[in-house]
């Protein structure tokens, strides 16, 4: 079989349970990230692919100009690859038409944003946590279809106020059903927003 666009790692799952694709953060690994995907819903077949952008080491999903400075031509290419990569993993693993929900944390929170926004044709589900707006003024797809929990901290440094709010607003201006939790951390994955994403992924 030909490889998939990028390395990953597949658990198998219930096939009564949601398909979960699971981004890691900067620096993050996909084992890293799979133990979110257990806390979230154990059941699940998990899908983890790995960042394919090195920064200084770090692993990231796309390449940014400083800190909050994404390069937005990269950001609409590896969404795109995000998005193939995902038809790839379907027929490689046999998923067919199953529920897919992507979640992803901070830099794989934003990259699964942007997919959603410039290809949901792909990705309709979505779990967000410490999320930004990742493209400025993106295309105006209809996501009547879309569904997206977003998990932010009102004192996230990374994530700040506006622009996750400013990301709220566009997926809402797009017709997506949008769910807002919002703590009172920083850059971080809280206790409330797992309950808040499993009860969200359960509706």
């Amino acid at each position: 079989m030909s490889e998939l666009t990028f390395d990953h790692e597949f658990v198998e799952g219930s096939p009564s349970a949601p398909v979960l694709l699971l981004l890691h953060g900067t620096g993050g690994s996909p084992a890293d990230i799979l133990s979110l995907g257990k806390e979230l819903c154990p059941a699940s077949p998990m899908l983890a692919p790995a960042g394919p952008v090195s920064e200084h080491g770090a692993a990231r999903w796309f390449r940014r100009h400083a800190e909050g400075v994404f390069d937005t031509e990269d950001v609409v290419l590896r969404a795109g690859q995000l998005a193939d990569f995902v038809t790839e993993a379907r027929e490689r693993y046999e998923l067919g038409g199953r529920r897919l929900v992507v979640a992803g944390f901070s830099n794989g929170a934003n990259i699964a944003a942007a997919a959603v926004l410039l290809r949901p044709d792909v990705l309709t589900e979505a779990v967000l946590f410490a999320a930004m707006l990742p493209v400025p003024e993106p295309p105006r797809h209809d996501l009547s279809g879309t569904r997206v929990l977003m998990a932010n901290g009102r004192r996230d440094p990374m994530a700040p106020l506006v622009p996750a709010q400013e990301l709220a607003a566009a997926l809402r201006e797009r017709g997506c059903d949008v769910t807002e939790h919002w703590h009172s951390g920083g850059h971080q994955i809280t206790v409330d927003g797992i309950a808040a994403a499993k009860e969200w992924l359960a509706a």
